[in-house]
């Protein structure tokens, strides 16, 4: 496997709580690597170091061999300019139009006139199906719609990595469905590298190239989606067929809980 990034042995506390536990894994070139599990299990953290938000505790985070875990800030720039993020909310300023929001990071990292930025924002809004409303602001939008110019912001300077937090969390599953056909077309057409944050199963059938699943700060499993589904682990065989355990909640889980896993 052409790995684009490696995880290497990631561990990672909130004060004396251990969120990640010496976690390893490898996001393949090129191909939709979903990460997966329930509420509080460490996804959100994880996703928070991929994007060099968070520092681990120690481990190493190799995005073409080179470690961001120990990158200063200007080093740092160079990789996020390869980086595109959907936020979970979106993440879209209410001040500007869609158009304005997907400027916004051509403006920050270029310097192209105004005449080409007003093309790219059209390629990028026809890109995601919201070529008629450049100057919608994002309360006249839909949900969906918002993740959709989201998706157009975070493809603004044609990245190499796509991160993707809960893509469709609060939409139906007609809308859901929608933006999963998105990402499969963003990943053929532009053999960007995706990873995607999410606990919708439909989503991972249909998305995944690649699974890592995380259960209370470890990995359970990683790599091939069918052999996720043949796997035979309890804990997966639970979140699979949607099987409920007894309602128990260990400092851990609740300290990984609110910190907004």
């Amino acid at each position: 496997m052409d790995a684009a990034i490696e995880v290497k042995n990631l561990v990672t506390h909130y004060g004396d709580r251990m969120i990640l536990k010496e976690v390893s894994f490898e996001v393949p070139r090129g191909k939709t690597t979903v990460i997966l599990g329930g509420s509080g299990c460490g996804k959100s953290t994880l996703l928070k170091h991929l994007i060099s938000l968070l520092k681990p505790t120690s481990g190493q985070i190799l995005f073409d061999g080179q470690d961001v875990t120990v990158m200063n800030e200007r080093e740092l720039l160079d990789v996020r300019k390869r980086t595109g993020v959907l936020f979970q909310g979106s993440a879209l300023l209410n001040s500007l139009t869609v158009g304005g929001n997907v400027a916004l990071p051509i403006r920050e990292h270029t310097k192209l006139e105004e005449s080409t930025i007003d093309i790219m924002i059209r390629m990028k809004l026809d890109l995601v199906g919201l070529s008629q409303f450049a100057d919608f602001y994002p309360s006249q939008l839909s949900g969906g719609m918002k993740k959709r110019a989201g998706i157009a912001r975070a493809m603004a300077l044609d990245p190499e990595f796509l991160f993707l937090d809960e893509l469709s969390a609060g939409l139906d599953p007609v809308r859901a469905a929608g933006l999963d056909d998105l990402l499969i077309k963003l990943r053929d057409a532009f053999k960007v590298t995706i990873v995607v944050v999410t606990h919708e199963l439909p989503s991972v059938f249909k998305i995944a190239d690649h699974v890592v699943m995380l259960d209370r700060g470890e990995v359970l499993y990683t790599g091939p989606l069918d052999g996720l589904m043949a796997s035979e682990h309890p804990r997966i065989r639970m979140f699979l067929e949607r099987k409920a355990e007894e309602e128990t909640c260990s400092p851990e889980d609740f300290f990984s809980f609110i910190a907004g896993d």
